[in-house]
């Protein structure tokens, strides 16, 4: 597997060299997922999320349900509730590179994983010249700080659950500076990061983004917001893994074995995206107009019709070269009751403070420190 991935990362750049960077950019975008699983013991064992939470609390309403009927309606649809919880998930982390909407790493674990975490996991084998685009459930002081410390850079969008400073005098600042500094960070002396704030709007609400590329010379608000919305592909992708190649649900009934074949699912995927788009380029056809679903139809018509001869023009290069999707314009569908349609709250927006004086005050303290330090 790890052969494999090296070589399709090798292989990427060479291929699609004017894909490789956006703005001056290696785009990725990083989001998780979780893929459900047989529920069989082995599976349980190993993918479920942990039962640690409430174990007391639960053992107190088993005492309780002795004495009463409704004790017992109660403990009987808590265990309902905690039976459909622990139905055994594997959770994907995916690192996309958003230049050839290919990916380019991932982690797994149980569906109780953090995807934070697992982007640290993958972070130190990116390139130098990264960009992290992420979703508010990257946000975290430790982990910002570890991109930013890596020499990479990062755009993060945050919601109304992040604390943002300004004026806090730590760097030379303007109107859309911003610090990520919460009370755990400065008690322990640990310097604030610096970010740049910018808002875009989807339509229907403001989004905000925190970036530590300070300069709107290196980078505009306006190619912050496209890069951003460039990060949609990772979803699209897991839709075309999920829906279109059918893994929404493993076979497998062993840990092992479905660990096993999600992996090369993800693995399958890629090489055939990659091996697509080859040939979609080669007609001249824009990248991002790849269909997933026509790729994959032609080249399982391919595997199945291998004993019949192949007319002229009807191999597959050629078929994948109209491997595109159609041009007519989609319609709003945000009104379909789809039976898994998310819904989710907007972000919100972050809570912006002042700093105050004994803020400002450490914050020149550490800013002296560092000064003296170089």
């Amino acid at each position: 597997m790890a052969l494999f991935q090296a070589e399709l990362r090798r292989r990427m750049p060479a291929l699609f060299p004017d894909l490789l960077m956006i703005y001056g950019f290696i785009v990725f975008g990083c989001d998780g997922s979780r893929v459900d699983l047989a529920r069989t013991r082995s599976n349980e064992k190993a993918y479920a999320p942990s039962r640690k939470k409430n174990s007391g609390q639960t053992a107190r309403m088993r005492r309780k349900a002795k004495k009463s009927a409704r004790n017992r309606r109660r403990l009987l649809a808590k265990q309902k509730h905690s039976r459909k919880a622990d139905v055994p998930q594997i959770w994907v982390t995916l690192m996309f590179h958003l230049g050839t909407r290919l990916p380019w790493d991932w982690r797994l674990g149980p569906s109780d994983s953090s995807e934070r975490a697992h982007l640290l996991e993958m972070l130190l084998a990116l390139p130098q010249l990264s960009l992290i685009a992420a979703d508010a459930g990257f946000v975290g002081y430790e982990y910002l700080s570890a991109i930013h410390q890596s020499g990479r850079s990062l755009l993060i969008r945050v919601g109304s659950n992040v604390r943002l400073l300004k004026k806090l005098g730590y760097f030379k600042e303007s109107g859309n500076t911003v610090y990520l500094w919460p009370d755990h960070a400065a008690s322990k002396k640990l310097p604030p990061l610096v970010l740049r704030l910018v808002v875009a709007n989807n339509g229907k609400h403001p989004v905000y983004l925190v970036t530590n590329v300070l300069s709107q010379k290196r980078l505009t608000n306006a190619q912050v917001i496209t890069i951003y919305s460039k990060r949609w592909g990772i979803e699209v992708h897991y839709r075309h893994f999920k829906q279109t190649f059918q893994k929404r649900k493993l076979r497998s009934h062993n840990s092992e074995n479905a660990r096993v074949e999600l992996e090369w699912s993800l693995l399958a995927l890629w090489i055939m995206l990659l091996y697509a788009l080859v040939e979609v380029r080669k007609s001249g056809a824009d990248p991002s107009k790849l269909s997933c679903a026509e790729t994959w139809r032609e080249i399982r018509n391919t595997m199945r019709d291998y004993r019949h001869p192949v007319e002229s023009g009807e191999r597959l290069r050629q078929r994948l070269k109209s491997a595109v999707t159609d041009d007519y314009i989609r319609k709003d569908k945000t009104s379909r009751n789809y039976p898994r349609k998310k819904q989710e709250t907007p972000a919100g927006a972050p809570k912006i403070h002042l700093a105050t004086k004994s803020q400002i005050k450490r914050a020149k303290e550490l800013s002296i420190r560092d000064y003296a330090s170089q």
